[in-house]
């Protein structure tokens, strides 16, 4: 409710401009990406509706020039026919069967002479035409030439037949271009609608995709506060509301952590104080500075001071985790890693020898440029951590070795293997397994977090590794670094 409230008001506040929902965002996307597959088929319906009737057209056309030739040649031939019939038999009917012959022949040359421009025999079947109906004619000698006039019509028809044929051919060439025309001009329209449809798929992708890839990184950025700036984003509204919910979540997250902060490294100084005091006392009681202590009494104050010897830790562990988050300042320097360990090591020889556990340590100097501090809080809390979880009268082992570019340390232990269920949260701020450390006061949870945040800051690792001697087994990986004082950037496990 709180955080439904704090984006309610901001926007009442900042009067953002009106956005476009995502719904309707996918909506318009879709539509303008289906717009020129619309009109790309409403385009080629049109030229195919077109191309289907010019060859109607064209075969309508050239049907009826092929019957109109046809006939043509037909009548002369009976017009042929029937004047040498009347010619022998002088019948009154075949001439009248004559004449509407012509009259039927003059009627079809002129549809086909409009068909044919630029006919060359045409004013010479026009001239035919009118002596033939002068026909029978006054004499023989008329008659005979009317015949051989109805013989030249014959052949002048044939060229008639030819141009026709010539005219149906072109007619069915132009229309083969005109579908290869088209043919091309839909594959154009095609590419053309296939890359604006793309253009317009790929920018609604990129105006839905974007803005949830930035709140994807925003979301990343919760688990590494503080965060400088304010994510940014222009999309649909719902995500700009869902932004600016991740906003006001991050600020109260990083006013979260700083109160984490400042209550630890408080209460870590505050609880330092008059721990200092009890240990101090616990210290004069079990010298007898106060007088002689009976047995009983003697235990009872060495327990007070072997529990507040590991308070002590457990703050230290709290001011180390404290510092680790707060400083990221790196002093590196060349040192011999080995001589560190067996400083360390010998800080917690008498909690070796209380469990009996034995020890396997290299003696070949091994020097490298690191942290020296942050390297020693490492080491430290992993040999801590495999005293405190070994089993009694087992092995430590510490190996170190190099190659051209990484230190690798190992620190091993014998006891029970850590939990497979475990291993992903080991390095977590205050988690705790299954196993637990033996004493009346628990671990807290932060000593291998601690390690862990000190690996990372230095651009190296740690890490649960499998070995086949020993039980559990971490893997401290360091970079060569270059001597001096800086503060690197935020570190990522990429080992």
């Amino acid at each position: 409710m709180a955080l439904s409230r704090q984006v309610t008001s901001s926007r009442r506040k900042g009067r953002a401009p009106r956005r476009m929902s995502l719904l309707y965002l996918v909506l318009l996307g879709f539509a303008l990406a289906m717009l020129p597959i619309l009109v790309m088929i409403y385009q080629a319906a049109h030229d195919v509706s077109r191309l289907a009737q010019l060859g109607e057209y064209s075969a309508r056309a050239g049907v009826d020039d092929t019957r109109r030739t046809q006939s043509l040649g037909m009548l002369s031939s009976e017009l042929e026919r029937v004047a040498r019939q009347y010619v022998i038999v002088n019948n009154d009917n075949l001439l009248n069967s004559y004449r509407e012959r012509l009259r039927r022949f003059s009627a079809l040359f002129e549809q086909q002479a409009k068909r044919l421009d630029g006919l060359e025999v045409e004013s010479d079947i026009r001239a035919t035409l009118v002596r033939l109906r002068r026909f029978p004619g006054n004499n023989a000698e008329e008659q005979h030439q009317l015949l051989s006039d109805l013989l030249k019509l014959g052949n002048d028809v044939r060229t008639i037949e030819v141009m026709t044929n010539d005219l149906v051919d072109t007619q069915l060439q132009a229309m083969r271009n005109e579908a290869r025309d088209i043919y091309a001009t839909l594959w154009i329209e095609l590419g053309i609608t296939l890359l604006l449809t793309l253009a317009a798929i790929i920018f609604f992708t990129w105006r839905i995709t974007h803005p949830i890839r930035l709140l994807e990184q925003q979301i990343r950025t919760l688990e590494e506060p503080p965060r400088d700036t304010e994510v940014v984003i222009n999309g649909p509204a719902e995500l700009v509301s869902l932004n600016q919910g991740l906003n006001w979540l991050g600020k109260r997250l990083d006013e979260l952590e700083a109160q984490k902060r400042s209550f630890l490294r408080h209460m870590s100084h505050e609880l330092k104080t008059p721990l200092a005091a009890i240990r101090e006392g616990t210290g004069l009681l079990a010298d007898g500075m106060v007088g002689a202590l009976g047995k009983r009494q003697r235990e009872i104050v060495l327990l007070i001071d072997d529990s507040s010897a590991e308070l002590q830790i457990l703050i230290e562990q709290l001011l180390d985790y404290n510092q680790t988050q707060r400083n990221r300042t790196l002093t590196i320097s060349r040192f011999d890693v080995v001589t560190l360990i067996h400083e360390i090591v010998a800080k917690h020889r008498l909690a070796l020898e209380s469990k009996g556990q034995a020890l396997e340590l290299p003696r070949q100097p091994v020097y490298w440029q690191a942290d020296r501090v942050r390297t020693t809080r490492i080491i430290d809390n992993l040999v801590s951590n495999v005293i405190a979880y070994g089993e009694d009268h087992g092995t430590l082992w510490v190996r170190v070795w190099t190659d051209a570019e990484w230190l690798y340390v190992e620190i091993a232990n014998t006891g029970n293997p850590i939990r497979a269920e475990e291993q992903t949260r080991l390095f977590e701020p205050f988690f705790q397994g299954s196993s637990r450390r033996k004493g009346p006061l628990k671990g807290s949870g932060i000593g291998l977090s601690v390690a862990s945040e000190s690996a990372l800051i230095q651009g190296g690792s740690l890490r649960l590794v499998d070995d086949a001697q020993e039980d559990v087994c971490f893997r401290l990986m360091l970079p060569q670094a270059e001597e001096g004082e800086y503060t690197p950037p935020v570190a990522t496990d990429s080992q």
